[in-house]
This record gives C-alpha cells, structure tokens and sequence, in this order.
C-alpha cells in the first residue's frame, strides 16, 4: 500500500503572494507593521518586515521612538529579498534622514515592481514622528522611487510646503506632488471637510479619479498604514494600481464599520479579518 502524501512537503505546499512592509512597530498592535502584517493576512498574502522604528505606543499616544542601526534594517530587507519572491513593497514610518537614505539605497538595490510609501510624518495623537531633517531626504530620495504616494492632507501641506485648505487646493496638490517624481499619488481626504462625504483623490499618468464615501463619525487608528498596505496586497493580488486603491478604501471602511476600541483611548482599532476582502 503506497503512503498517503504529506501535503505540507513540497511539491504541495502552495505558493503564495509576498508582501513587504519597511515601517515602524506600534506596541499598542492598532498600527504600523502590526497593522500592516493583519491587512496583509486578510488579504491572503504573505506578509514580510522590515522593523524600521519602535514606538512606546498605545491608544493615547506615543511615548517614546526608538531607531535601530541603519545596518541592521538594510540587513532585514536584503534578507527577505534575498530569499523570497517580493509582488509589492510597503514603506511607512522612518523616523530619520539616515534611516531614508538606507532605504533608499535598498530599494535602488533590489528594484521592486512596485512600492507603496505612505509618508508617516504625524501620528493620530498628533506626535511628530518625522525627524525634521528628514524632510528633503524623503522629497529628493523615496518619492521618486514610489510607484504610488498615499499622503494625507497635512502631510501632502508638509511635502509641498504649503496649506491645504478646501477641494481646490487638494485638486492642485495631485499635479504638484506627482512633479516631486511619484509615479501616482492617492490623496487622502479624511482631513478636508467636504460636507457629509470623505474624497480621497487619486492621480497617475492617465488622468485623475475620485472615491467618494460618507464620513464616519469616529477616529481610527492605523487607517492609513492598513491603507497603503491593503493597496500593496492587492496589486500583488493582480488589481491594477486605481482598482487596487478602491478596493483598499472599502477595505478599510468594513475594518472601520466592525472595529473595537481595545485600549483607554477613544481611538477605533481596525477589525482585520471582520471586514472581508473583495475577491
């Protein structure tokens, strides 16, 4: 009698999508590569890490950010390049000049297909987790290497060096930040008040498009790392960059919709694996 195959060997062991996430960790689990590494896990993907800063966080704030050696986060992404078949990348806090230069310097390395950098400068509680310095290196080095730009609004503000006050100037933001180099931007619009409606707006080489959805009444914490990272699993999924970025935003709006509030703090955490994801 011929024994039964072992189907956690290969050839049988299936193969799955990799996702990579360069970001900082949240202690509190509601964002940054916590966040992303669920989104990843909903979406069906494998999900990889680069730990690019530790934060003391909870619901209520950050307390405290500390930054590993830049050669142990290049070490960490070349490892994970290294050794599996990496569909997107994910770039999310880095806190320092130095730390933007190694990555940087790594993505210039290794050239993946795509990567999504969502510009961590400010955190739900309002803690500035940009260095200042950092400023020019994330203009002049990452954006030109991002295949799509997810900033809020106040981080666009920061990027361009101006205000941001109504839909005209988000709409003339779009051009202005795709002239930094980013092949597409995803303008958040959580932080524009635009009547009973949230408009994200969206803009690549064949034109412009907006997602329109009713503003919920709460605050969320790890939107906009679930964001970036539900549109990096799901071009890895094979949706084309806009369909990629629609089908985040419902994405996080059902994560929103079944949310809990974990901690002290009035804050919603995302509810990953509650929300589904569109086939």
């Amino acid at each position: 009698m011929t024994p039964a195959a072992d189907p956690t060997q290969a050839p049988f062991a299936r193969r799955v999508p990799c996702v990579l996430t360069i970001a900082g960790s949240d202690s509190g689990g509601g964002a940054g590569i916590q966040a992303d590494l669920k989104t990843f896990a909903a979406h069906g993907v494998h999900g990889l890490s680069a730990i690019a800063a530790l934060t003391a966080q909870h619901t209520r704030g950050v307390t405290a950010v500390e930054v590993p050696p830049v050669g142990f986060l290049r070490a960490q992404v070349d490892a994970c390049f290294d050794d599996f078949a990496i569909g997107a990348v994910k770039i999310g806090m880095l806190a320092s000049a130095e730390v933007i230069e190694a990555v940087a310097d790594a993505i210039l390395a290794w050239r993946p297909a795509c990567v999504v950098l969502d510009p961590v400068m400010v955190a739900t509680s309002g803690a500035r987790l940009l260095a200042g310095d950092a400023l020019d290196a994330l203009r002049g080095r990452l954006l030109p290497l991002a295949t799509l730009l997810t900033p809020n609004i106040p981080e666009a503000a920061l990027l361009l060096g101006h205000d941001i006050r109504d839909a005209a100037d988000a709409d003339a933001a779009l051009a202005e930040l795709r002239a930094l180099g980013t092949g597409a931007i995803l303008l958040k619009g959580g932080h524009l008040h635009e009547g009973a409606q949230v408009i994200d707006r969206f803009l690549d080489a064949t034109g412009p498009s907006r997602f329109a959805q009713p503003r919920m009444a709460l605050e969320g914490h790890g939107t906009g790392c679930t964001l970036s990272s539900a549109i990096a699993a799901n071009v890895c999924r094979g949706r084309d960059l806009r369909d990629a970025c629609e089908d985040a935003i419902g994405y996080v709006r059902r994560a929103l919709q079944q949310g809990t509030r974990p901690g002290r703090g009035d804050v919603v955490v995302l509810d990953h694996f509650g929300a589904g994801v569109d086939p």
